[in-house]
């Protein structure tokens, strides 16, 4: 297989593994309400589900960024050296030598996929909400080998002025899927119980895994043109690295928001608007495949278009969406009329607008040998400052009050967003006129 083929057969291989995850990942909120019924639970104990799946992917997800980057194994020999003597010592020296260069990506995405596709199966026999919590933290720890790593291994299969497209198609999956989601999950739910839609995903996870194996691990850093430095390639840099940060606090921000609406929405629109479960799901899922296709490609093919007149054009891009979805939000929420649909549209399609530019300046702020592990600590600080918490602060809030009152909190999110990625366009990396030219 040829370089190319090999980067597009990766490109493909990885955006289906990414579909599959999150149909599997929002089937829940398809069938909230029937697990509800079936439980007997309130919004927080349902909320906690995916509180719980965040806690286990956020946590498991450095771990494996650090085996991969070869820190593991530093670590080992430098224990080694220190703590131990005789057999003991060498044994840990040599294992250590071993993981220091890096373990295999595509076999740690590939045991991953595998590890999560055999837990969705898990639901067919899952009749306790302790049961269904334990499937919800193995998808979890499954998921977190394969999200933290995936970005960075086509990071090293594609050159920085085309990232945007690429994530953009490789991000497609997450709204798309998400929809499905929603989709199979309310059609199936509605006609055969919450369980079966779970398992529409578990089989094709399986056959994927093993494709991952047949492809050609790609040198690292072979497509980045971006000078190394300290604050992109170390970890001590990574905390003073201020593109980084900037782009991870704004990109948490906005995964609270869209965490609170794809978990709330279906919910919403059948409690307060009084719109039947399925129908609901059909529509919210439509809108959601719609804007996720639309608002993902568009986005990665214009940040890397303004990327010729700025550097920091995925940062601008990003704030100027967020700013702009935030008075579609309210309506939402809070018009009952006419609007209320093209309202939910439109503030969806400003979110999923930036899901591309933001993965894009990410992976574009650190340097191939720390890629992995800086995205895992973006993911880590995503999630415990976004979607981890938001579905069960959204739950509380409405069973103190409403359920509109508690999805009003994105607003505040979405804002403080806008406002982190306008101030870190200063600290976009600069790439040089030549390498720009080959994107044009």
């Amino acid at each position: 297989m040829s370089s190319t083929a090999n980067a597009r057969a990766a490109l493909l291989l990885l955006t289906a593994l990414n579909f599959l995850n999150y149909i599997d990942r929002n089937v829940l909120f398809a069938v909230q309400p029937l697990i509800q019924k079936e439980f007997h639970l309130n919004d927080e104990q349902i909320g906690f589900l995916t509180t719980a799946f965040f806690i286990c992917y956020m946590v498991a997800a450095p771990l494996f960024a650090l085996l991969v980057d070869g820190y593991v194994g530093k670590w080992m020999m430098a224990a080694g050296g220190l703590m131990y003597e005789g057999s003991l010592r060498r044994w840990t020296m040599a294992a250590g030598a071993l993981l220091a260069g890096g373990c295999s990506r595509k076999w740690i995405m590939a045991a991953g996929a595998f590890t999560w596709s055999l837990a969705t199966l898990l639901s067919a026999v899952t009749h306790s909400y302790g049961e269904l919590l334990l499937r919800h933290i193995i998808v979890g720890i499954g998921e977190a080998t394969f999200v933290a790593i995936s970005p960075a291994f086509l990071s090293d299969l594609f050159p920085e002025t085309i990232r945007g497209r690429v994530m953009g198609f490789f991000y497609m999956a997450t709204p798309v899927g998400s929809a499905l989601g929603y989709i199979i999950g309310g059609y199936l739910g509605h006609l055969y119980g919450w369980r079966a839609p779970f398992l529409i995903s578990a089989l094709p996870g399986l056959l994927l895994a093993f494709g991952v194996v047949a492809l050609r691990e790609p040198v690292r850093g072979a497509s980045d043109h971006v000078a190394d430095s300290v604050e992109r390639g170390t970890l001590l840099g990574l905390l003073r690295n201020q593109a980084y940060w900037t782009i991870t606090l704004g990109a948490a921000m906005m995964t609270f928001a869209i965490g609170g609406l794809q978990v709330w929405m279906p919910t919403f629109l059948t409690r307060i608007r009084q719109v039947p479960l399925d129908r609901a799901n059909a529509i919210f899922g439509g809108m959601t495949l719609i804007t996720g296709i639309v608002a993902t490609l568009f986005g990665g093919w214009l940040g890397d278009r303004l990327l010729q007149r700025t550097p920091a054009a995925y940062q601008l891009l990003s704030g100027v969406g967020m700013a702009l979805s935030i008075p579609a939000i309210v309506m939402a929420v809070y018009s009952s009329g006419p609007v209320m649909y093209p309202a939910i549209f439109l503030g969806e399609f400003l979110l999923l607008l930036n899901t591309a530019p933001l993965n894009a300046a990410l992976v574009n702020s650190v340097s191939a040998r720390l890629r992995a592990t800086a995205l895992a600590v973006n993911i880590f600080t995503i999630h415990l400052l976004g979607d981890a918490f938001s579905p069960t602060l959204i739950g509380y809030i409405s069973d103190r009050s409403n359920l509109k009152m508690g999805l009003t909190s994105m607003v505040f999110a979405v804002a403080l967003s806008a406002v982190v990625l306008f101030y870190g366009m200063r600290f976009a990396p600069r790439l040089e006129k030549q390498q720009l030219a080959v994107s044009s």
